[in-house]
Formats: C-alpha cells, structure tokens, sequence
C-alpha cells in the first residue's frame, strides 16, 4: 500500500451568505486555491471525490456532475460521498483509499455548500430531519438539537458537567476563530454571554450552536511518487478511521458509558493505523466535533485524552487550549469545526478537508498527520482554522439591544415560543421544546 500525503490545500471565506456566488463559483475558487497552493495543475489531478451533504441546499440532485464540468474535469473519474456530519472525513477516506491503493497517483477532494440558498432557517432544518428514520423517528420530531442535545443531558445528569462547562468551549472556540481570516464568526466573548444567549432548547442556547455557513475548501492529495513534483513538503497521512451508527437512535445497541460509540471505534481505528497507544500522550492537536458545545466536552472523553466523566475538568485546566502566539509551541487544542459547522460538521462535509489543510498551512508541513478519525471527529497532528459556531457579529448588536430591553428576561425561551405559535410542524422540528 502507497503512503498517501498532503500536498496542496485551498479555501474560499466562510460567511453566511455568498450571495454573489454560486456553489460552482465556491467550488471553483477553493481548487484554484489548492493548486496555487501545490504549485499543480489541472491535469495534475487523475480523480476527485466531492464532499457534499444536501442536495436541497444546492436545490440539485447532482451538484457534483455540475461542478466536475465547470473545472474543466469532464471525462476525469469522480465520486460525491454524503454521509451527515462525517461527509468530510469520509471523503477524505475515500480520496485515501483510491491513492493508497494504486488506483490513482493524484486525488483531489473538494467540498462546497450553498446553505443559505433554503428559502428559510426552518426550510433548512427540516431538510436535516429527512435524515432521520422516515417511519418512526423523522414523523416525531427528530432534529439535531433533539439527538445531540439527550446525550448532553445524560452527561450533565450523570457527571456534573454545567452549562457554564459548555460556554467555557464557546467561548476558547470563539476566541481561536480571531486567529483565522477566513472565519466566519470570530468574537470576543465571555462566559457570562454565552449563558444570557436566549434558550433554544434545553440545555442548548444560540451560542451553543453552531453556525449555518456557506463555503468550499479543497485538498489535493498524492502517493509517495508523485508528491516529490509539487511545491510544498507533503504532509503524510498515516491513519484514518471511520465507523457508522444504527440510524435509528431507538434501536442502538447498549455500550455501557459511551455516548458516542461511533466516535471512539473510529478513533480506535485511526490510532491502531498509525501505531498510536496513548492518545493524550501522542497527540499534539486535536479537531474535535462540536456541532453543540457540550459534544465537543463528550468527545474528549471518546477520543481517551481523558477519562469518564472528566471531560469539562479536561477543559477547565486549559488541556483543550491552543497557544498560538508567534514563538509559542503550538498546545494541545480542540477546535470547533464548525465551521461554520452545522450538526453534519462543515459545510458541504467541508471539514475533512479544511482541517488538513490549515495543518499543512500553519505547521509548515512540519508535522505529520498522526491519526484520524471520521464520524464527526478527528485527532492527529493537525492544526487547522477555527470557524466559531453561535450568532454572526452583524446580528450582535440586536441581540444586545434586546438584553438591554429586557425582552428577552420577559421571554426565556424566545425562539422556543415562537415556534410553538406556529404549530405542530414547527414543534416536530425541536422535540426539546418545554410547554
């Protein structure tokens, strides 16, 4: 089997809106990008894989056929993987497996979402649940808020962890995302802003959440042989791992203590690959999903950077932390992908992508990608841009008039309520509602 490396990566700007742009500009933008960044070509590229979640945000059912044209790649093999919050990382597999295996020299994987282009907040968290078993589960009010948000509360209930916990990772997220230019969200936040955020769905507020953001990230990778033609030292991947849940939340089998059973047989995986034993010991940087905040303090714990119930003290001695100043060494860090993340991790599964490209950009090929693991989450000796989840700064400012008004002390649960005015439809959508 072929090493496989890191040899080109590209983004465009995440926003929650280009406007201006079409997913195929995005997508266009960010491989321009990639290649600059590899000093390739587009005859370089032997194969694509194209990491898109949704067809109704591109309001098409083959987005990927569209854009593999528009890059001037007809007649090039190509594959689109869809696969939730893990579409980034499985994309990233697959491009893996087609170089590691001797298919192809040179695979690029691209990402793109255009979210933003759903008539409405609601259209587009609807256009999640059809995710959700369509029998059963999606007719009862399945929603990410409402699955993420259960296993939350079991590890509030059984373990202590405070919403205080969670806004603890809102707020280092939120802080890392100044350090990026490309970020969507960066503030400068406190503890105390994040718990006086209005309530959405227990325990889970606005800044608990992460953003619905629109953009495309690149990544080109590249076999022993032919890395040695680009321009930057490659960066070598030497683990990957993936693992798929029941659909049906009803029906999973009992794992004892593990919230997230997934997470952990995918990082097992990726750790057994790359001979890594002691992951807290090993892993200099870690990507961690946090579709909500407190999923990212659950998956310290999946991850083994630390132990049952010990993910928030993880996190309050600083072990979650980065140090990015200029001649600083980099820390141990967990960023918050999203990226402009929604719960499927970034957009258009971009996160696979982006993650190993800022490793590349920001420890200068330097450091090798240890381990990796897809289903959300992802470790190794990768440090990447953080895209800060919560409400932009260009709607801030309303919603601190509105602390100052007292609206929001007269509705704890703002949101909440509205939806609930609008009936039955819009209450399937965020199962958690009190009332």
């Amino acid at each position: 089997m072929s090493r496989v490396a890191v040899v080109g990566v590209g983004n465009t700007p995440f926003k929650a809106r280009h406007i201006d742009k079409t997913f195929q500009r995005l997508a266009y933008e960010s491989v321009k990008s990639a290649l600059q960044d590899a000093g390739a070509a587009r005859d370089d590229v032997d194969s694509v894989v194209y990491a898109i979640y949704n067809d109704f945000f591109e309001r098409c059912a083959m987005p990927d056929l569209h854009i593999h044209y528009l890059l001037g790649l007809a007649r090039k093999p190509a594959l689109r993987v869809t696969t939730g919050g893990a579409t980034g990382g499985y994309a990233m597999r697959a491009a893996y497996a087609e170089v590691a295996s001797g298919l192809h020299d040179v695979v690029m994987v691209v990402g793109v979402e255009k979210v933003a282009d759903v008539a409405n907040v609601m259209e587009m968290i609807k256009s999640i649940t059809y995710a959700a078993d369509p029998f059963f589960e999606a007719s009862l009010g399945a929603s990410p808020a409402g699955s993420y948000g259960g296993a939350i509360l079991w590890h509030m209930e059984n373990y202590g962890t405070t919403e205080e916990d969670m806004a603890r990772v809102v707020v280092k997220n939120k802080g890392n995302a100044r350090n990026n230019p490309d970020a969507h969200s960066p503030m400068d936040i406190t503890v105390a802003d994040v718990l006086a955020s209005p309530m959405v769905i227990y325990p889970l507020k606005i800044l608990d959440h992460c953003l619905n953001s629109e953009g495309a990230a690149t990544v080109i990778l590249a076999n022993e042989e032919a890395a040695g033609r680009f321009a930057g030292k490659p960066v070598w991947m030497t683990g990957v791992g993936a693992s798929n849940e029941s659909g049906r939340q009803a029906e999973r089998d009992d794992v004892g203590d593990s919230l997230f059973p997934a997470v952990k047989a995918s990082a097992d995986r990726a750790y057994a690959m790359a001979g890594v034993s002691d992951p807290a010991g090993s892993i200099d940087v870690a990507e961690v999903y946090d579709s909500f905040s407190g999923v990212e303090i659950c998956l310290y714990e999946e991850f083994g950077f630390c132990g049952r119930g010990e993910g928030a003290r993880f996190l309050a001695n600083g072990r979650a932390s980065a140090r990015l100043q200029p001649g600083e060494p980099v820390g141990r860090a967990d960023r918050r992908r999203a990226r402009n993340r929604r719960h499927r991790g970034l957009p258009g599964g971009r996160g696979g992508q982006t993650d190993k490209g800022r490793g590349r950009r920001q420890a200068g090929g330097r450091r090798q990608a240890r381990a990796r693991s897809e289903h959300g989450g992802r470790a190794g000796r990768v440090l990447r841009e953080h895209r800060a989840g919560g409400i932009s700064n260009e709607r801030r400012p309303a919603f601190q008039t509105a602390q100052r008004t007292g609206r929001l002390r007269d509705h704890p649960r703002p949101l909440e309520d509205r939806l609930l005015r609008l009936g039955r439809r819009a209450v399937a959508v965020l199962p958690g509602a009190q009332g």
